[in-house]
């Protein structure tokens, strides 16, 4: 049976759409919002907006892709659906950078998983950082609407073998986990979820707010970069953009303009403040950019006798939290563990080496599980932070800077990880790192954790989560937009996404941006409307 795709019917009923790099022409658009950006922030307040009665045009910077297009093939997906063709790394490239850049945004090719923001990390915020307005009970009704409208639950089925390994090995140590809620609706567990779903079962922007959002008229406008905001004294009068060929690598020369009331940043953790420092928007205390996190992850394989096929199944289904909070909030460095898929290509990159001992690793590929390690950056002054700068052309690179604190926690990790494997049967573990080779027992891959020298480029680092750099807080000293999202010193500005974050959240974030952007949009609207 053929499945529904949404976006091809949309197209076929006359929604508005305008390809930036197919334009003949300049162009000039207005709209009463416009929201750049079409992922979890962006799409959630396109649809509050939109149902509200507002005009709302939609800004992306990639393509439009629909599961027709995906084919469960990872070098057209990550050439077409990733930031720099999945090519994004820190400043130094120490540190791979995984976000979404297609209509959708990261919610397109993530892996499902969906927590609600911890109680302790927005206690922290309240705290620490002076948000106002997010507890628990004050987030916990726009959690709840998010969760009905994405199909957000406990996973149902069985783990896979890959993440079996965490479960299994908790069990038998007495560690705590948990199984993961997803998003997906009539999900066929194919395990591809990267590469854009082509059943349409996960509950990504692509197939719920986007449509919602032009079925009552908004527009969407893509392959198109925003090159800067506009700005006469303390408002903003006009967007600059640029269309993009069709790889969107390079401006085509075609220009458009955006004219609206108000304007949503919503590109995510660096572009959002890239945009911003374009523009030269008025910035006294240097907040633009800074104290941006990433959940810096480690990697750890293992081999085992029975099949796992890492490839298949629901990419993440169990996690542990375990070492999380085990030092209080702002104590030691601390972790969650969660495993990744592992397809074919990506596997290659991870887990190192050339030639042949590369080939020799790839052929136990299917014996082989991965586990990962989400930092908790941003809650100890000696923590890992980022800042978000430009590059001579104007396209923004994160400098990101580990520190002795968080490679502690690495180093910890690791250790963990090992652990976890051989009590779930491994017969051999492997810490992704340059020096480190296959250790048959626990005894020896402690030994060999111990020894390992962590430093960049040695460690294998990657990251999927994006926080902060454009932090909220009351105090525009130390922040950059309020508590509701307002720019402190730009009339007609809210941001609406994870760039939000003062510090990273401890947990996958897409629930967090999809819970803050609903709150956030319908406080806009109550403005809008009595203004």
């Amino acid at each position: 049976m053929p499945v529904s795709d949404p976006i091809a019917d949309g197209l076929a009923r006359g929604w508005k759409t305008y390809d930036g790099s197919r334009l003949e022409q300049d162009l000039t658009l207005e709209t009463d919002i416009a929201i750049v950006g079409s992922g979890a922030g962006g799409a959630t307040s396109a649809e509050f907006l939109s149902a509200a009665g507002f005009k709302v045009l939609l800004i992306e910077e990639g393509p439009l892709r629909s599961s027709r297009d995906f084919d469960m093939l990872e070098p057209p997906a990550y050439a077409s659906l990733y930031q720099e063709a999945i090519g994004r790394t820190s400043k130094d490239g120490a540190i791979t950078i995984l976000q979404g850049r297609a209509v959708g945004g990261s919610t397109l090719v993530n892996w499902t998983s969906s927590f609600r923001t911890p109680i302790a990390t927005l206690k922290h915020w309240a705290r620490e950082h002076g948000v106002i307005g997010i507890s628990a009970e004050e987030m916990g009704p726009w959690f709840e609407r998010m969760e009905a409208r994405l199909g957000i639950e406990p996973w149902q089925m069985p783990p896979n073998a890959n993440n079996q390994v965490i479960r299994k090995g908790c069990q038998a140590l007495g560690y705590s986990w948990a199984v993961i809620p997803r998003n997906v609706r009539g999900c066929w567990n194919l395990g591809y979820c990267g590469m854009g779903c082509p059943t349409n079962a996960k509950q990504s922007m692509l197939v719920t707010s986007i449509p919602a959002t032009l079925d009552r008229d908004g527009e969407l406008l893509y392959l198109t970069r925003v090159d800067r905001l506009i700005m006469q004294k303390e408002r903003i009068v006009a967007l600059e953009c640029s269309g993009m060929d069709a790889r969107c690598v390079a401006p085509t020369g075609r220009r458009i303009r955006v004219l609206a009331r108000h304007y949503i940043l919503a590109g995510g953790g660096i572009n959002t403040p890239a945009i911003l420092l374009r523009s030269g928007a008025p910035d006294p205390h240097q907040r633009v950019g800074a104290r941006t996190f990433l959940h810096p992850v480690n990697f750890s394989a293992a081999q085992f006798d029975e099949v796992i096929n890492p490839f298949y199944g629901a990419p993440q289904s169990i996690y542990s939290d375990h070492f999380q909070w085990d030092d209080g909030v702002s104590g030691r460095m601390s972790y969650k563990l969660e495993v990744p898929p592992v397809h074919p290509a990506l596997a290659a990159t991870l887990l190192g080496r050339f030639g042949i001992d590369n080939a020799l690793r790839m052929e136990q590929l299917p014996n082989t599980n991965a586990m990962i390690a989400l930092m908790r950056d941003g809650f100890h002054p000696d923590s890992a932070e980022g800042q978000v700068q430009l590059r001579s052309d104007g396209s923004p690179t994160l400098d990101y800077r580990m520190t002795g604190y968080t490679w502690d926690g690495i180093r910890r990790a690791y250790q963990s990880m090992a652990e976890i494997q051989f009590a779930a049967g491994a017969k051999a573990m492997l810490p992704l790192h340059n020096d480190a080779t296959l250790a048959k027992s626990l005894r020896q891959a402690r030994q060999m954790i111990a020894g390992l020298k962590l430093e960049p480029y040695r460690t294998r680092l990657g990251s999927a989560h994006v926080m902060g750099g454009c932090a909220m807080g009351e105090d525009p000293r130390h922040a950059v937009t309020d508590s509701l999202g307002r720019h402190h010193r730009v009339e007609n500005l809210s941001i609406h996404d994870g760039s939000l974050f003062p510090t990273s959240i401890g947990a996958n974030p897409q629930l967090s941006i999809y819970g803050l952007a609903a709150k956030l949009s319908s406080q806009l609207i109550e403005r809008l409307k009595n203004a």
